[in-house]
């Protein structure tokens, strides 16, 4: 538990010194059990980002913005079947929907994965 929550709370601190242009806050959520369960990012567009991570290799970085243009983004690596013919497997990215999906080429360290996904979502809503 110590570990995961240590993480998530250096990715903030990342957040907090590095991307406060498109971030404005963030929280960790725990489950009933009181074990950290995810980090969420809240974004200056009314989205937010909900960074997961199991400490044994499974991880999902999910930019929700269906209230804002109806299109999620998410890098996960979740073995779905349905999945199994992206090269990148079981590494994969939802690229605005659940069902559009291309391969994952997201770092595999946690602290330089949460860069480029945030990188990815400023220049999304620089771009809008």
């Amino acid at each position: 538990m110590t570990k995961i929550l240590n993480l998530y709370k250096n990715l903030l601190d990342i957040v907090v010194t590095e991307f406060k242009i498109v971030v404005e806050s963030g929280e960790i959520f725990y489950s009933q059990g009181r074990v950290p369960w995810k980090l969420r990012l809240y974004l200056c567009d009314g989205s937010f980002i909900d960074v997961y991570n199991s400490g044994k290799g499974n991880y999902s970085y999910h930019w929700d913005r269906r209230i804002i243009v109806k299109k999620i983004y998410r890098h996960d690596n979740a073995p779905h079947k349905r999945w199994k013919g992206i090269s990148s497997f079981p590494k994969h990215f939802h690229n605005g929907s659940e069902d559009v999906v291309v391969p994952s080429y997201i770092a595999d360290d946690p602290e330089l994965a949460l860069r480029q996904f945030l990188t990815f979502a400023l220049k999304h809503i620089i771009e809008e």
